[in-house]
This record gives structure tokens, sequence and C-alpha cells, in this order.
């Protein structure tokens, strides 16, 4: 079965720290676009962050910008989404998911939701006091 399982969501105060992991299973990332896209309650989902399938290229949504970190480890298999100076409003579902080849291998500041596939779960990020 082809599909990405995201981990490491919580609890966590403002201006904590978590750090998202996405692995995949049946299949190899490297050659994959990554997305995070994150989906609050009432809201529609929205990208995050991507990174290409070389690692060269990353994106970041305004919101996240310096304060969130993508990376991938291809040896792993694993997409990483490190969040640091967590806000109340970072508060959603986390969800990884890949982008489909014959869109690219690369990223789009503004990504279409329709362009990803092998949607995981998701994780969820909690932050309160």
């Amino acid at each position: 079965q082809l599909q990405l399982v995201e981990s490491g969501g919580g609890l966590v105060q403002p201006g904590g720290s978590l750090r998202l992991s996405c692995a995949a299973s049946g299949f190899t990332l490297d050659s994959n676009a990554i997305g995070w896209f994150r989906q609050a309650p009432g809201k529609e989902r929205e990208g995050v962050s991507c990174i290409s399938g070389t690692g060269y290229i990353t994106t970041y949504a305004d919101s996240v910008k310096g304060r969130f970190t993508i990376s991938r480890d291809n040896v792993k298999n694993m997409v990483y989404l490190q969040m640091n100076s967590l806000k109340p409003d970072d508060t959603a579902v986390y969800y990884c998911a890949a982008r489909i080849p014959s869109y690219g291998r690369t990223c789009l500041i503004n990504p279409r939701l329709y362009e990803y596939r092998y949607w995981g779960q998701g994780t969820q990020v909690t932050v309160s006091s």
C-alpha cells in the first residue's frame, strides 16, 4: 500500500517547538516533491511548506517563514518539518503529501492540492497555554 504517515504532533505551549516526520511506505520519496499542509477547524487545507525531489528548492507560506524548516533524508525515506516559535494560529492537523511527478518535481509557492497524492491521516498540532 502506497502511503505517507505523519507523526510528531502534540500539545505545545506558545513559543515552543515540534518536529514533524513524514514517512513513506511502499515507495521511495527521493524523486518526489513533498509538501506539508495543514487544516484548522472550519478552514480550508493550506500549504505550509514544500521541498523538491532534490532538496535544493524549498518554499514556505508567509505565515511560517523564519519559524519552520523543511528537510528530507532520502536515505531514510523521510521528510521533516521543524516548527519553532509556535503560535496558537499554528494549531491544525498537519498532513504531508507527494506531488504527482507529471506536475513536476519542484515546488510552487501556492501549491494546488489536486497535484498531490498519498495523503496521510495527519498529525494534530495544538499550540496552547
